[in-house]
């Protein structure tokens, strides 16, 4: 499927600065799944960008807005043909041949950064108590992590504006409720304790054809979760709709948690007093 997203970040300052300096992963990835055909980047003020990639394989680009102002608005506009995975079914596979594959010592050394606790997905007590909860295992990697995804999707509320960005998967267990974001980060957490690689992605959930013809609804970016399924690769799942990553989403970027993929971070010299607004519109590409 083609579609079209347009992602616009708005700072505004209570006085003039200056010396801004920013990092972007706004540029969506080519992969299996997708290909991203278009991608422009417009800032406010004018700059000069710079463009790499980070450890993950994610594009970046950076600039330095020198000049005093007051105002900066970086507006992100992509076209991106996306697919369903080849692979959103249980493998014919041995479940304890996929276990033993991801405990070896040779697949846990090549993916260590995927197996290990961060600060946002955390193995605390209480998550490891509630990932030893889960069941699955019988079948297999795959199956695991499809009943994790059910199970957080079950027992937690999405409670928009009821966490912030450095609410960590210990803290949603307390909570009971939060946003994709911190779904994500749990599920991080669970697949990391019971010796599942898995990585955060950010990205983008179109969901415009089933708000019904004309409504009106505010879009946002969306965090998701790939795991590692032996004999298929990084399969996508996504916690907050209780679902295997489709047509529907657009990936970003991946890293080992929110902190390597923030879409948009910088700092700046001036005042403290600053508004920010961000807008997101994905649709279907027209013809």
């Amino acid at each position: 499927m083609r579609l079209e997203i347009c992602h616009t970040t708005r700072y505004r300052y209570g006085d003039n600065v200056s010396d801004s300096v920013n990092e972007l992963r706004l540029a969506p990835r080519t992969d299996e799944r997708q290909a991203c055909y278009h991608h422009t980047l417009a800032i406010d003020p004018n700059v000069s960008l710079l463009s790499y990639e980070d450890y993950f394989g994610n594009r970046v680009h950076s600039f330095t807005a020198y000049e005093p102002h007051r105002e900066l608005v970086i507006t992100s506009r992509s076209t991106v043909v996306t697919r369903d995975s080849s692979y959103s079914r249980v493998p014919d596979a041995d479940p304890y041949a996929e276990w033993a594959k991801v405990r070896s010592a040779a697949f846990v050394n090549a993916n260590a950064e995927y197996l290990l606790p961060t600060v946002y997905a955390s193995f605390h007590p209480n998550v490891a108590a509630y990932a030893h909860g889960i069941g699955g295992d019988e079948g297999g990697v795959y199956g695991f992590a499809l009943e994790a995804t059910r199970r957080i999707n079950e027992d937690f509320e999405y409670k928009p504006q009821s966490t912030g960005v450095q609410t960590t998967s210990d803290e949603l267990i307390g909570l009971g409720a939060g946003v994709c974001q911190d779904f994500a980060h749990l599920m991080l957490s669970v697949c990391r304790i019971r010796g599942v690689a898995a990585r955060y992605v950010s990205g983008y959930h179109y969901v415009g054809d089933l708000q019904g013809r004309g409504a009106d609804f505010e879009q946002a970016s969306h965090a998701w979760v790939e795991a590692y399924v032996p004999g298929v690769g990084w399969q996508g799942f996504d916690p907050t709709n209780n679902g295997l990553v489709d047509w529907r989403y657009i990936k970003l970027a991946h890293g080992r948690d929110y902190l390597d993929i923030v879409p948009v971070k910088g700092i700046y010299r001036g005042t403290g007093e600053q508004e920010l607004l961000v807008t997101v519109d994905v649709r279907l590409a027209a013809g």
